[in-house]
């Protein structure tokens, strides 16, 4: 018995120690940080384990012998390290593994005119890359309502009943106040807002940068809710030759094309497209929901690749429209004294584009130029109005980045001038606003930790005076799982007719603005955000979670009020108006499953001598859900649902809340891909919630639009790539 004893114990005894214990620390490759989530298998066996706070990871039981341990995390790129146990050391190895994040994460964002990608900046900046507005453009190819619209946070809001004029709101902000940028040209602007999102399609965009919050610093006035810029494809050496063919149960029709290519030291891209819809009212309605439109696109942009350090190139933008709205009976031909309203747009857009790059040692010059030119015909019953808005940008800047530091600085100069032609006995609303502006941005590297955005730009705006605009940032990388933002600036916006209020009523008996009377609006404001981003179930799902703060302080809001003679004027009023809320992003995916979730809640009120007056159309409560399959180049399918809250009205009333509830796929082969979208299935439109005017058909006065106006409407079409 005791030799039984004695040979168990010496098995027991030689086996624990063929048995190993290993401990090593994973870190990030770039920033040396602990890569939280990572984790380490021995290969061909069950041993295995995670990463704690520090990094550190702890295997047991590891076999004597040469053994493959195998190390990955959620972002990163998988390493292999081959080990002879027992080891003949005892310290505690580091592994670094490289950061191969989602594409997005690595872009070099141009909105903040500096040379970092997203995750390095302490701006926050939101993207929407070139996969979602694939999908964005199958639903509405002809324009950007639909990529905008479906983003946290943003809501597109249509202005005209029967026209279908739409402006954007950010943060329950008005329209006015977010800018609109192509490349970083104002094109977007004054009296061309009305209608620059219907006019400009998704086929030829990159990308999309979304700044919330105060933005003046780099780009002026306007910025005050934030900013959103356009940025266009780029050729490359291998050609791009895109075509979309598209169709709607609603009498619509888009055939778009875009090509792209470099030869050398010459490159080119086009984008044309012919967009059109028949007049479309659902039901019984007696007004459009779609107008009968057609639009003429084309879009040309050379690119001179002088030498290696230098670039210039030049483009051309254009549109020409027709849009024919109002009574669905006197637009299909039958005009009789029952059936008399219409409402007539016709607009041409051509802006051009110039821009000269040259890269020193150490910096970057960048000297830019466009000229936008505008005109926008509106013929109603006994009303015309004929405009013309002609606006230049110019702007000169210099970048420049060491070790630690990060420089830009510039200035630019806007002229704003407006004509129109005498029709009515209102008195002519012509204005000149010419504006100069000096800036200087700074963004250092505290440490691997910590990083910095500081900004300050003057601007001298005629008739109206001086504009000092300061704006900081900090980024904090706690780990590399999870980073806070926190920034915040001034900003303002030059009074003009040219807002949500007056485009609703097409400007008619609407006074000029007063440069003794009016004055700028001035804000400021704030947002702090936190990201989290982890991996659970073995890596099998990836998590990533974004909540943000935001505040905007506006004084003395720009308003239109009732005037003598049946006429209206523009006051700024003694008061200011407080923008606040939260937003609330969750991105998980699952193998070829991905899911969105968006919630935003907004609170915005009016403050006037003491009384508090809630904003006119900015729901409460939304909540943005998208749930994808996908499975790369072959097939996707998508399911989402947005929600409304109710929302108050001009008049004082409150709208109801609504579901807008979708379904899409698509097919791909290698050059060819077919797709079907089905918008708004539950069919939520405001006229079956109650009628949409007062009075009679003839002269209507029409209500707030807070709801779609078209209902449930399918769409398909192929997309080409040659």
């Amino acid at each position: 018995m005791r030799l039984y004893i004695a040979l168990l114990l010496t098995f027991l005894s030689s086996l624990s120690m063929a048995q190993n214990a290993f401990t090593v620390n994973v870190r990030d490759m770039k920033t040396k940080e602990p890569v939280i989530g990572s984790v380490a298998i021995v290969v061909g066996t069950s041993i295995g384990n995670g990463a704690d706070t520090s990094g550190l990871i702890t295997l047991t039981g590891i076999p004597n012998g040469r053994q493959v341990l195998h190390y990955k995390a959620l972002g990163y790129s998988d390493k292999y390290d081959t080990l002879s146990f027992p080891l003949p050391f005892s310290n505690t190895p580091v592994v670094y593994l490289e950061n191969q994040d989602e594409e997005m994460e690595e872009v070099v964002v141009s909105s903040t005119r500096s040379s970092r990608t997203i995750q390095d900046i302490p701006t926050r900046i939101e993207l929407i890359g070139g996969d979602e507005l694939g999908e964005k453009s199958n639903m509405k190819p002809g324009d950007i309502r639909m990529v905008l619209s479906e983003s946290t946070g943003i809501q597109t809001l249509q202005t005209s009943a029967t026209s279908g004029n739409t402006g954007i709101r950010i943060q329950g902000m008005d329209g006015r106040y977010t800018q609109i940028l192509k490349d970083g040209f104002p094109l977007y602007a004054g009296f061309s807002s009305g209608l620059g999102l219907l006019q400009t399609p998704p086929l030829d965009l990159k990308r999309v940068e979304i700044i919330k919050g105060a933005s003046s610093t780099l780009y002026g006035g306007g910025a005050i809710a934030g900013l959103i810029n356009l940025i266009s494809k780029t050729p490359t050496t291998s050609r791009e030759l895109n075509f979309l063919v598209n169709g709607t149960t609603a009498g619509g029709l888009d055939v778009n094309g875009y090509y792209g290519q470099r030869f050398g030291k010459v490159g080119l891209t086009v984008y044309a497209a012919y967009d059109a819809n028949a007049a479309y009212a659902p039901d019984n309605t007696v007004f459009t929901a779609i107008p009968r439109y057609d639009r003429y696109t084309l879009n040309p942009k050379l690119f001179l690749y002088l030498n290696a350090n230098t670039d210039l190139s030049f483009g051309i933008n254009t549109a020409f429209e027709t849009r024919l709205g109002g009574d669905k009976n006197y637009i299909n031909g039958e005009r009789n004294s029952l059936h008399t309203y219409y409402e007539d747009n016709r607009t041409q857009r051509i802006s051009s584009q110039v821009e000269f790059k040259h890269r020193f040692a150490t910096g970057e010059l960048d000297i830019k130029n466009s000229i936008d030119h505008f005109n926008r015909i509106i013929n109603m019953p006994a009303y015309t109005f004929d405009g013309t808005q002609i606006s230049t940008f110019s702007e000169i800047s210099y970048s420049t980045r060491r070790k630690h530091l990060e420089w830009v600085i510039g200035g630019n100069y806007f002229t704003d001038a407006f004509s129109e032609l005498k029709f009515t006995a209102t008195p002519l609303r012509n204005y000149q606003i010419n504006t100069a502006g000096v800036f200087i941005q700074n963004t250092w590297d505290i440490s691997k930790r910590v990083v910095m955005e500081t900004g300050l730009r003057s601007d001298y705006v005629a008739k109206y005076g001086l504009a000092l605009l300061p704006r900081a940032s900090i980024l904090y990388k706690v780990n590399s799982a999870l980073s806070t933002r926190l920034g915040g600036g001034l900003g303002y916006k030059s009074p003009s007719i040219f807002t949500e209020e007056s485009e609703r009523i097409s400007y008619r008996n609407v006074l000029p603005v007063s440069t003794d009377s009016n004055k700028l609006e001035r804000s400021y404001g704030g947002n702090w955000d936190v990201n989290y981003k982890t991996s659970i179930a073995g890596e099998k799902v990836r998590l990533s979670i974004n909540q943000l703060f935001f505040y905007t302080h506006l004084d003395d809001p720009l308003m239109l009020f009732p005037y003598a003679a049946n006429t209206y004027l523009f006051e700024n009023v003694r008061g200011h108006i407080d923008a606040l809320g939260t937003e609330t992003n969750i991105k998980i995916r699952y193998r070829d499953f991905q899911l969105f979730l968006g919630y935003t809640f907004t609170h915005s009120h009016l403050h006037e001598e003491g009384a508090i007056t809630e904003t006119p159309l900015t729901p409460r409560h939304h909540t943005n859900s998208v749930l994808m399959y996908e499975v790369q180049g072959k097939f996707k399918v998508g399911l989402e649902a947005y929600y409304y809250s109710r929302q108050r009205l001009g008049d004082g009333t409150y709208g109801r809340d609504y579901w807008l509830c979708g379904f899409m796929a698509e097919k791909a082969w290698k050059k060819i891909s077919l797709y079907i979208n089905f918008e708004n299935i539950l069919d939520s439109r405001q006229t079956r919630f109650g009628s949409i005017y007062t009075g009679s058909t003839t002269s209507p006065q029409f209500q707030d639009i807070y709801a779609p106006l078209d209902g449930f409407v399918m769409n398909g079409g192929v997309k080409l790539k040659l």
